[in-house]
């Protein structure tokens, strides 16, 4: 036990972090499990040390421990979880437990016979919770943590703190909003960068951005997706030759008979593999209703647009890359569909249509908005495009 703590207090008095994330403040810490999901690479290991070092510092009443250590393969984490809180602990943070053999077991376990425990766990998004994950189900308060927003990567590139706006705000206020954020800094100058290389923490660091995302994915394919969805190791070229399938060719509308003979492969498995990239936060499936696994959906798109640079070193249409922000941004915080009048239908009641600054668009109705490139501020129904960054 002595030397987790040993680690716990290293990471925690060497944890340097530049941005408190705003998922910080919407979880509800009150509860006594709660799951943080996200991608790989996206921070959540940070993430869980930002939440013992805030609410903790180095009291030791507060843990984190990494599942990967060896110490695990003989011990559970049941008998850890009661050694821990009877030697005075009162929150223990998990990293990486889906890598642990019937890990919701034993948090369930923990949950119905340690009351006076808090557990915090992170893990991936391929993991199966709420709505799949019968132990925990019922029990468990998830939450996801999300890639920098524009707003975010503003305040890394200038030191200055913006605040984020709900869509409603946006629709109605975006004039004003717009014109204070431009008094600040002029967030133009910035946005390229962001589509190229903000979305994940990786910029942070001083090594090759495109690298280790390309690494990650990589990873998310070999462990996260083959792992979790028990794909045999054989198959993983499948994957990987789907994956980059869909780099070259999104945003695009599906024909699911090429993409089986493709791959080699059935239109079936197909399918499943769009649904695991998509739960590992590689691709986003557009649907001309509601969310539907078995039936094909109308466009795909890569998650976000790092990743469009990453798979394609190839020219990029501009086009491409600010509707895939525009999803991106505005998918992770709102429900959003295909519409036959716009590119994206918001929350089944705004037609949006992403364009650039030399595009106007008659409108039709109040409904149809234009979420427009290169312009500082707009004017009514055409709204700055990287405004939508500021909504998280």
């Amino acid at each position: 036990m002595q030397s987790f703590f040993e680690t716990h207090k290293y990471l925690i008095d060497n944890l340097d972090i530049p941005l408190r994330r705003k998922l910080m403040d919407q979880i509800d810490w009150s509860h006594r499990l709660i799951g943080i999901k996200g991608t790989r690479g996206i921070g959540k290991t940070d993430f869980l040390l930002s939440f013992a070092k805030e609410k903790y510092g180095t009291d030791k009443s507060c843990l984190y421990v990494n599942l990967n250590n060896l110490y695990f393969t003989e011990n559970t984490i049941i008998s850890f979880a009661d050694k821990f809180r009877k030697t005075g602990g009162k929150t223990l943070v998990l990293d990486q437990v889906y890598k642990y053999p019937d890990w919701s077991k034993e948090l369930k376990y923990c949950y119905d016979n340690f009351t006076d425990l808090q557990i915090v766990f992170s893990g991936s998004t391929v993991m199966r919770l709420r709505e799949e994950n019968p132990h925990l189900k019922d029990i468990v308060h998830s939450y996801k943590l999300e890639g920098f927003s524009f707003r975010e990567f503003l305040e890394l590139k200038t030191g200055k703190t913006f605040d984020s706006y709900s869509l409603t705000e946006i629709l109605e206020n975006h004039k004003q909003i717009a014109a204070g954020i431009v008094s600040k800094v002029r967030p133009l100058a910035y946005f390229e960068d962001y589509l190229e290389y903000g979305y994940y923490p990786f910029f942070l660091d001083k090594q090759h951005y495109a690298e280790n995302l390309m690494k990650s994915m990589n990873f998310i394919l070999e462990i996260d997706i083959s792992f979790l969805r028990q794909i045999e190791l054989k198959y993983l070229p499948r994957l990987r030759k789907l994956l980059y399938k869909v780099g070259q060719e999104a945003p695009f509308q599906p024909n699911v008979s090429k993409l089986s003979a493709h791959i080699g492969t059935s239109r079936a498995t197909v399918m499943n593999y769009l649904y695991y990239l998509r739960q590992a936060r590689l691709i986003k499936l557009l649907y001309d209703g509601k969310e539907d696994m078995q039936k094909k959906p109308s466009m795909i798109y890569l998650h976000n647009p790092n990743l469009i640079y990453s798979i394609n070193r190839g020219s990029i249409d501009n086009e491409i890359l600010h509707k895939t922000f525009f999803y991106n941004q505005v998918g992770c915080c709102h429900d959003i569909v295909s519409s036959k009048t716009a590119d994206f239908k918001v929350d089944g009641k705004y037609n949006f249509l992403v364009s650039d600054k030399n595009t106007d668009v008659k409108r039709k109705s109040s409904t149809i908005l234009q979420a427009k490139d290169m312009i500082e501020t707009g004017s009514d129904g055409v709204i700055p495009l990287w405004l939508f960054g500021f909504l998280y």
